[in-house]
């Protein structure tokens, strides 16, 4: 973690692989016992490295599996064991294996009890667009539209701005997975939370700021005595 002056601010830079663990670790302390988790690709599949002690919960993957385990050691990979977007996981004792239809039931059924997934834009409102890249071609929204509207929480974890532009916003402007169903939103910077109000700041990493928050945030932010977190305590 690497220290530069902003002014009279201190800020962190940070390396891709730094910023990625402080958001698995953060969104990793929401998840309560006996949860059943549906993690998305990409970063949201590093929260299982991260699960406090203690704490047992049921890691799904849409592609058919419950009982999901942490990424598997060089050398002991299983390429028929992989998450929904490919990935190789393992399965812990107790897991599963089933076909998409009953994936999906459990999804569309409301069992699931927290989802963590990636997005392109968020907004204050609580919409997701997590799916369609412009100017690229991609084969639809995928299994994220039932995921958070069937999830009773749903985590967005991403990184807070992309190549410097904003994607937490007043209001989305790709097209929507979802709208109104985003409950929390974990980056690097902090965490924000949905509520009948608006988009509120809750928690400030040290790795930032509130200057700098509002700064690379588009949305109207809610600021009302957010609580300070060291990320090496996280």
């Amino acid at each position: 973690l690497k220290r530069v002056n902003k002014g009279e601010k201190i800020m962190a830079e940070l390396s891709k692989e730094k910023t990625r663990e402080i958001i698995a670790r953060r969104v990793a302390k929401e998840l309560k016992d006996g949860d059943l988790v549906n993690l998305g690709i990409g970063l949201p599949t590093e929260v299982a490295n991260y699960l406090p002690d203690g704490v047992e919960v049921l890691l799904q993957s849409e592609n058919g599996m419950v009982g999901m385990g942490p990424t598997p050691e060089k050398g002991k990979e299983d390429p028929n064991v992989t998450n929904a977007g490919g990935g190789l996981v393992t399965l812990l004792p107790g897991g599963a294996y089933f076909d998409s239809f009953t994936s999906f039931t459990i999804i569309r059924g409301g069992h699931v009890d927290a989802t963590v997934l990636g997005a392109l834009q968020v907004d204050q409102e609580g919409n997701l667009a997590n799916w369609m890249v412009p100017g690229k071609l991609v084969p639809g929204m995928g299994g994220a539209m039932d995921l958070v509207v069937g999830a009773k929480l749903v985590i967005v974890a991403m990184e807070h701005t992309v190549k410097g532009e904003k994607k937490i916003l007043k209001k989305c402007n790709l097209p929507l997975t979802a709208k109104n169903q985003v409950n929390m939103i974990v980056t690097e910077k902090g965490v924000m939370k949905v509520t009948d109000k608006g988009l509120e700041l809750t928690e400030i990493f040290s790795t930032s700021s509130i200057e700098d928050i509002k700064a690379s945030t588009d949305a109207d932010l809610i600021i009302n005595n957010p609580k300070q977190v060291d990320v090496d305590t996280l």
